[in-house]
């Protein structure tokens, strides 16, 4: 559960990184992607330091959560790296001098309530052997993963968001399951390119959504499909249970993990700055907001 909290710790600082480099990589009067999968725009961002030094974070992020679900289950694992929008959020206050709410700060506590509730709970990974064919669906889900990408592209702003922040969740997802299935590297494996696809899919969608989208809404379908579906699965094929006579209290923290996460959706990515708080959410960088004049343009006082 530490190595879980801990690479949550490293998810959350990268958040902060990446998504300042996605905003940057969007060029001036750029329109909007014709696809959810924007390999040019992501290529732009990976040569900004911040978003490699949030790739490095990542790096070691996965790295502990690999540990963490080879020992505890998948559920568990899931509802603390949700939390990392309670890290994001709390960094948010002391680097970027950004104010949480109440109800943000309440959601914090919950968020870490929730986990603690989960450490007690949880008993160790599941040890049933899983079924044949689960390697394969990872791998087809993987490359659904692209497809639905490529589908969210032609939606309108809220639903691309919510779409390419699913589809990124899902693409997360993956590598959670995959891990489980894998007991050494083989190059024989579906499940290692599923985590290999899957995990690559996921950044391109969810770039996407950082520079193109509702912020809040596209960390909301992000966590729902990460933390819900991998969960599932862990549970259903692999055998993922609490302590006995504790079940009630990890579906309670679990709800009450992702649930403060939840309310914690905005800062999936950094906020904007104090001069930009008027924009909406979904207005690209670089972009005057619907209804305003462009940049340099008089005020309509009526008259043709």
């Amino acid at each position: 559960m530490l190595c879980a909290i801990a690479a949550s710790v490293c998810y959350g600082t990268a958040t902060v990184l990446q998504a300042v480099a996605a905003r940057a990589a969007v060029e001036p009067g750029e329109p909007g992607a014709a696809s959810g999968v924007d390999a040019a725009l992501f290529l732009r961002a990976v040569r900004q330091w911040r978003y490699l030094a949030g790739l490095a974070l990542d790096g070691a992020g996965f790295a502990l959560q690999i540990v963490a679900l080879r020992l505890i289950p998948i559920y568990a694992v899931g509802a603390a790296l949700a939390a990392s929008l309670a890290v994001t959020a709390v960094l948010a206050t002391r680097v970027l001098a950004v104010r949480l709410t109440r109800t943000e700060w309440t959601a914090v506590a919950l968020v870490c309530l929730g986990l603690a509730m989960l450490g007690l709970a949880s008993g160790p990974e599941g040890e049933t052997p899983a079924p044949p064919w689960l390697q394969w669906a990872l791998l087809v889900t993987a490359v659904a993963v692209l497809l639905i990408g490529a589908a969210a592209g032609r939606l309108p702003g809220r639903s691309r968001a919510l779409v390419l922040g699913a589809g990124a969740g899902i693409g997360f997802g993956v590598p959670e399951v995959a891990v489980r299935l894998l007991d050494e590297v083989d190059f024989t494996s579906p499940a290692l390119y599923a985590l290999l696809l899957g995990g690559a899919a996921a950044f391109l969608l969810l770039t996407s959504a950082f520079a193109r989208g509702s912020v809040t809404t596209a960390t909301a379908g992000l966590v729902l499909a990460e933390t819900l579906l991998p969960s599932a699965v862990g549970v259903v094929w692999l055998g993922d249970r609490p302590r006995e006579g504790m079940a009630w209290l990890a579906v309670l923290g679990f709800a009450i993990s992702v649930g403060g996460a939840l309310a914690l959706a905005r800062f999936g990515e950094i906020p904007p700055a104090p001069s930009d708080s008027a924009r909406p959410d979904s207005a690209p960088s670089g972009s005057a907001p619907s209804g305003s004049p462009p940049s340099g343009s008089p005020p309509d006082d009526g008259n043709p």
